[in-house]
């Protein structure tokens, strides 16, 4: 029988409601790309398993209006062609907003692509100058690499060291080579002085001794490693074998001091190395998430806290956003952010900044330096 009259008012509103409910029943898309399977994918892997813990959190609470989250994961592989692979997916996929990478180097390869398909992406851990004053589609919460080059340069020359040797990986360039100009320039202008600089490129699997040679024939007291976990404990353990006591350093990229105790062993003892978290810090907030951390991954990673803080960044902005209103504009516009020990404040360009904090491992445990 055909509806007719007030029947076909009836039949539009029970559509009109029908679709209404569909829509809020709906997850709500987030993106996740990283390095998740490349050797050095442990500090990827760290900032997934943040991102997988609030969204669980969230979910667990509600969601977001009633609405599921779902988080939409993607490898980069820390490979060009990979990562351009995974960004498309993503792009095509359109979820509201996507988190990573993890690496300046595939920020280079991702961040373009984002920008042309305006698809608003947010990095915790993306460092290198470039890509901060820039009003783009991406926002990054970690510090500078001039910022972090700068203050390992005083943190390492206060604690005694005057003639440095460094090691940086070529595979993340975008990083290593800015965070190295800015710490060899304020290293110097203390009165320290660099004694060799050798490159070479994780992905090529390189042999470590004859650059730890390398380094020794310039007589250093102190050696830095600008590199992932694993290559950084690889050269500790080639600096050691050459039977060198030396000042060992590394950056927040090389992760946790227990994850370096795990590859390194004693190999490592003896390590200073930056990380976004204060071990010390007594927030019950704080001593929450390391709870449930554990309970759910086990072995926190340099950057968990602050990965762990952009996700409730995304989902505060997410809640809070109006009708319309594109993902840039709400991170930008409901800030700033409360975080497990630190707030997440954006500029005008989506750049934000941490407090970082240095550890030296002792007999196997890493110690935060006063």
């Amino acid at each position: 029988m055909p509806v007719t009259g007030s029947g076909k008012l009836i039949h539009t509103l029970l559509i009109c409601l029908f679709l209404a409910a569909c829509s809020e029943s709906e997850p709500v898309r987030i993106g996740f790309i990283a390095d998740l399977s490349d050797p050095g994918s442990d500090f990827g892997l760290g900032v997934r398993n943040s991102v997988i813990l609030a969204i669980e959190q969230q979910n667990a609470g509600g969601g977001i209006r009633g609405r599921p989250i779902e988080l939409i994961v993607r490898d980069d592989g820390q490979n060009p062609e990979q990562a351009r692979i995974a960004a498309q997916e993503l792009i095509e996929l359109r979820p509201e907003v996507v988190i990573g990478p993890a690496t300046s180097a595939m920020a280079r390869i991702i961040v373009p692509m984002m920008n042309a398909a305006r698809l608003t992406m947010i990095s915790p851990t993306v460092a290198a100058n470039e890509f901060r004053g820039q009003d783009d589609h991406f926002l990054h919460v970690s510090r500078a690499s001039s910022e972090a080059g700068k203050e390992q340069a005083e943190v390492l020359y206060s604690l005694g060291a005057r003639r440095v040797g460094l090691a940086y990986d070529t595979s993340n360039l975008a990083y290593t080579e800015g965070w190295s100009h800015h710490f060899i320039n304020r290293f110097t202008y203390l009165g320290g002085e660099i004694t060799g600089k050798v490159a070479f490129a994780s992905a090529e699997r390189p042999a470590f001794a004859p650059l730890i040679t390398t380094l020794r024939d310039g007589t250093p007291d102190t050696l830095v490693f600008v590199a992932n976990s694993i290559d950084t404990a690889r050269l500790c353990q080639q600096t050691r074998r050459l039977g060198l006591d030396l000042r060992l350093s590394t950056t927040e990229w090389a992760s946790s001091g227990e994850s370096m105790v795990e590859l390194g062993g004693s190999a490592v003892d003896g390590l200073i190395f930056a990380h976004t978290n204060n071990r010390n810090g007594t927030q019950l907030v704080y001593q929450a998430f390391l709870a449930a951390y554990e309970a759910r991954f086990h072995g926190l990673s340099g950057y968990s806290t602050v990965a762990y803080d952009t996700a409730r960044a995304v989902i505060s902005a997410l809640e809070r956003r109006r009708p319309g209103e594109d993902m840039k504009t709400a991170l930008l516009s409901y800030g700033p952010y409360p975080g497990l020990q630190n707030e997440v404040a954006f500029d005008e360009f989506g750049d934000a900044s941490q407090i970082v904090y240095f550890s030296q491992i002792r007999h196997g445990e890493a110690q935060q330096l006063p």
